[in-house]
């Protein structure tokens, strides 16, 4: 498995922090019916399978995110920038991105 694969896949042990830190909801909508598998900075432009990176949406919610108009993306995309820094005030993509040169960029 390449490196970049192995780093943004998120494991059981993220996903149960996750789940566990938004409260088993949806932190753009409140919906129950989510799951703790959105990465903010997207695998595609490699986004690390950590829990910082990591937020729990909706099926909906989460299609917005990734596929939304640009209104729709905008909505929850605030909504899931704006949660990441409250929780983690220093929260950079760089920080979140792989680097295939070692480590974090």
């Amino acid at each position: 498995m390449h490196k970049l694969t192995k780093s943004t896949i998120i494991s059981a042990k993220v996903k149960k922090e996750v789940w566990q830190r938004d409260g088993h909801r949806c932190i753009a909508c409140g919906s129950s019916n989510a799951s703790p598998n959105a990465h903010v900075v997207s695998r595609a432009h490699g986004g690390l399978g950590v829990v910082k990176n990591i937020v729990t949406l909706c099926p909906e919610c989460h299609r917005k995110f990734d596929n939304g108009k640009n209104s729709e993306y905008a909505e929850v995309a605030n909504k899931i920038f704006a949660y990441v820094l409250h929780l983690y005030p220093n929260w950079t993509a760089e920080t979140v991105t792989f680097n295939k040169y070692g480590g974090l960029k």
